[in-house]
């Protein structure tokens, strides 16, 4: 008795934690939203107009007799159709998905249900265990189908008694109503989702933690500089950040910051050398790492920010760190998550709030260029001193964010805020 309630117990927490939730996307030309799910590292695309449904994967207990009081599935294991049978206890729109194990939604049922009994025919369900929920105002049902067909073709539901069309994977459910399309994602309740909205050339980074339905609206600013190179930008509080390293040969009138022949050519000798680099000296490290600079290039009034853009000064990183809970643990909340761009084990790294820090390392006055991946710096415009420009550095083996000062003739990263 004991075992049996406790497994019902599971069953209550998994039923309440599988309901899909749908997320639509606005904004002045959005034409399509790249989604990363931070915890699984998944990457979907959603173009513009259609719908993300998250759709929670679900274990099942051992329990062979588990019913909800509300559904009944029959017959149950099923081979050619089966049949759902349903009693919601208030009328109103609902939600029926047949997911399988991963929590992919293999067919789906939107749309308007009475309080009384209401039947559904499914068919052309593969082989294997899969989850029938049932979602509407108020109540969530859900049942287990052991399913011995062995279709390749489309799965279908319909509602018996009734014509009304319902959604296959990825299909429209009756455009003639404007329903939108939609596109799956598995997720578990409480995994943190990236969404990178596109409009032409602009775009804007923002993350959540879906907890329902609802609408994201992206907010598009221009950061284009002058190479033409655009930088996705994500708001921080108060502030607006590029969400990429800056990667510009040119400030924002055009003049052409210089470099060195070679890349690792010694330059402590020059007072206030001007110049960039590719990390490592690799101009194929430039597209996910941008470029290095001296304190010097970053500080000339040409401006080698995008226009409408500067260089953070000391005090506007302290904002950030601030509205990140303090240095010691703002630098996980900031780096990239994983190990492809970040060296093992890359400690901490959350990208709370889509920042996106990457380590692009640091190039020495005397020439050479080191810790590309395992460190990240960049560049205050705040000055120290005659000798020293202040900079922030992030490692991969610490979760803080580190105030340090370095002489101004070292190549370090940049971020750009508005």
């Amino acid at each position: 008795m004991k075992k049996l309630l406790f497994l019902l117990a599971i069953f209550c927490t998994l039923k309440a934690n599988a309901q899909p939730y749908s997320i639509s996307f606005s904004g002045t030309g959005l034409s399509t939203v790249k989604v990363q799910n931070l915890t699984s590292d998944v990457v979907i695309d959603v173009p513009a107009g259609d719908v993300l449904l998250l759709s929670t994967p679900t274990g099942i207990p051992e329990v062979n007799n588990l019913k909800s009081s509300g559904l009944k599935v029959y017959p149950n294991p099923m081979n050619d159709k089966s049949t759902i049978e349903i009693l919601p206890p208030v009328a109103g729109d609902a939600i029926i998905s047949v997911c399988d194990m991963t929590g992919k939604v293999i067919i789906q049922f939107k749309g308007y249900v009475d309080n009384s009994i209401q039947e559904f025919s499914i068919s052309g369900i593969k082989n294997g265990l899969h989850i029938i929920n049932i979602q509407g105002n108020g109540y969530q049902f859900s049942e287990k189908l052991l399913s011995n067909g062995k279709f390749n073709g489309t799965a279908g539901i319909s509602k018996l008694g009734n014509n009304i069309q319902v959604v296959s994977e990825k299909k429209s459910i009756d455009e003639a109503k404007g329903v939108q399309n939609t596109v799956d994602m598995a997720y578990t309740a409480g995994d943190r989702l990236k969404f990178t909205g596109t409009s032409g050339i602009f775009s804007t980074v923002l993350t959540d933690i879906p907890a329902s339905d609802k609408t994201i609206t992206f907010d598009f600013i221009a950061c284009t500089d002058a190479d033409n190179n655009n930088y996705p930008v994500v708001k921080i509080g108060t502030q607006v950040w590029m969400a990429e390293n800056l990667k510009t040969t040119k400030y924002s009138t055009g003049d052409l910051i210089g470099t060195t022949t070679p890349a690792t050519l010694d330059i402590s000798g020059l007072s206030a050398p001007k110049y960039q680099w590719a990390p490592a000296g690799d101009e194929s490290n430039v597209t996910t790492y941008g470029r290095l600079y001296t304190w010097y290039s970053t500080t000339d009034n040409r401006n080698v920010c995008p226009t409408g853009w500067h260089v953070p000064t000391d005090a506007e990183w302290n904002v950030l760190e601030t509205y990140l809970g303090g240095m010691s643990i703002a630098g996980a909340k900031l780096k990239e998550t994983g190990t492809a761009n970040w060296a093992v084990p890359n400690t901490g790294a959350t990208n709370e709030i889509g920042f996106t820090a990457l380590p692009a390392g640091i190039r020495y006055l005397n020439g050479p260029f080191s810790n590309l991946i395992n460190s990240g710096y960049w560049w205050c415009s705040t000055d120290e001193g005659d000798v020293t420009g202040l900079c922030r550095l992030m490692s991969y083996c610490e979760n803080s964010v580190e105030w340090v000062g370095w002489n101004k003739r070292v190549g370090l990263s940049v971020r750009c805020l508005q």
